[in-house]
């Protein structure tokens, strides 16, 4: 088969996987005990929870964008 006729190539797959881990991460990041009427859960407004998660899941979405994009620039002289 010709690998020309692909629309991904090998790093555009390691690149997505990456990108996809990430924004698994973050959410991961995001869970944890949540408030009930009867109990307050401080940790709701944690760093981890408000700021790092959703900023790791931000930029794995724009990793992901880069890796769609991604075009290995090849010299070839034909």
């Amino acid at each position: 088969m010709d690998k020309s006729r692909f629309a991904f190539d090998k790093w555009n797959y390691i690149l997505l996987g990456i990108g996809v881990a990430a924004i698994i991460l973050g959410f991961l990041l995001m869970t944890g005990p949540s408030s009930t009427e009867t109990h307050f859960e401080p940790d709701i407004f944690s760093i981890r929870r408000i700021k790092l998660a959703p900023t790791i899941s931000f930029f794995g979405f724009i990793f992901v964008i880069f890796a769609i994009m991604y075009n290995k620039r090849e010299n070839k002289q034909k």
